[in-house]
């Protein structure tokens, strides 16, 4: 039974915004850093860390750099690290997704050792940054993305990711049957401890532009024939019951912020955890403003990570995750 509020003068709500003290006590939503993950770029053959200039303060990592900042990681509390591997070398087949020496699997070797019980080890499990045609799976004679090829390469990669150690597989590439492809490559090969990441409602965004420079994307053209159209609603969610009827543990909906609505009727209905990527380009535009004194830097971060666990996200990848995790302990 609903009860009509009382009218002025009687109601005042504003009381309970009166200090910074009532404003902590009645918070509708609150942020923990264990709900927050870090994207991480591991290049292949770089002697030092090299920045990212559209993503300010982000940076391909070597892999001694990569084990400081899982220390790091791992003392601000946060819940994960999400890997993407930097190749030096690429080819249509993406080989070196699947290569036990290549970057992705390499680092994801080094993170599981250096911090593996207190951090949850995640990796991309996507060909884009292994191709030269920088599509996320391989191509057909006619230069088209083929679906049923791709799921074989993803189900070696996840195989090969499974062996390097990682807790999780964010399955990124959007291929129709992806989830379920690798769900049962890993229980055959009796890896059914491996949880599955089912990027389900990603949508074909502009937003992703500073990402392709972080992992030098060679792509040409566009991924409008796999990744969702920013115009639909229901087919996220469409997207997303597959994938949970395929296996997923969790599922993903990215970017983040103009989606909201997407990301909350996911929360609404999913009976697995629901989680959002606060992407590139978001992430560029709050430290653009910013560094033109345009905004609150700080405050804004806190707004738009609060924003989508508001809307209904478990965990929110986010590259401000140890930043913001570091700030909020000392507050």
């Amino acid at each position: 039974m609903s009860l009509p509020d009382a009218a002025f003068p009687a109601a005042r709500p504003r009381r309970l915004r009166a200090t910074p003290a009532w404003r902590r006590l009645v918070a509708e939503t609150r942020v923990h850093p264990a709900q927050l993950v870090l994207p991480m770029f591991i290049a292949e053959s770089v002697s030092e860390p090299v920045p990212i200039s559209s993503m300010p303060g982000v940076v391909q990592h070597t892999t001694d750099s990569l084990k400081a900042e899982l220390h790091r990681a791992a003392e601000a509390g946060i819940g994960g690290v999400m890997l993407f591997g930097v190749p030096e070398q690429k080819d249509a087949q993406g080989s070196g997704a699947t290569d036990p020496d290549g970057i992705l699997n390499v680092a994801t070797r080094i993170a599981a050792a250096e911090v593996g019980d207190a951090l949850v080890v995640q990796t991309d499990l996507c060909l884009d940054e292994f191709t030269d045609h920088g599509h996320c799976g391989v191509l057909d004679a006619e230069g088209r993305v083929d679906n049923d090829a791709t799921l074989e390469r993803y189900r070696d990669m996840g195989l090969a990711q499974a062996e390097a150690g990682s807790a999780l597989l964010g399955l990124s590439g959007m291929m129709d049957g992806q989830v379920a492809a690798v769900r049962e490559a890993l229980d055959t090969a009796g890896r059914s401890d491996v949880a599955l990441l089912g990027y389900a409602a990603k949508y074909a965004s502009p937003f992703y532009g500073p990402f392709r420079e972080a992992v030098q994307s060679s792509l040409q053209g566009d991924r409008r024939t796999y990744q969702l159209d920013a115009a639909n609603r229901r087919e996220g969610l469409r997207e997303v019951a597959l994938d949970v009827a395929e296996g997923a543990d969790i599922v993903m909906v990215k970017p983040a912020m103009s989606y909201l609505d997407v990301l909350a009727d996911a929360a609404a209905v999913s009976p697995v955890p629901v989680w959002a990527y606060q992407v590139s380009g978001e992430y560029a535009m709050v430290e653009a403003a910013a560094a033109n004194g345009w905004i609150d830097r700080e405050r804004t971060i806190d707004e738009t990570i609060t924003s989508i666990v508001r809307a209904g996200a478990d965990a929110v990848l986010t590259y401000w995750a140890v930043e913001a995790a570091e700030r909020w302990s000392r507050s």
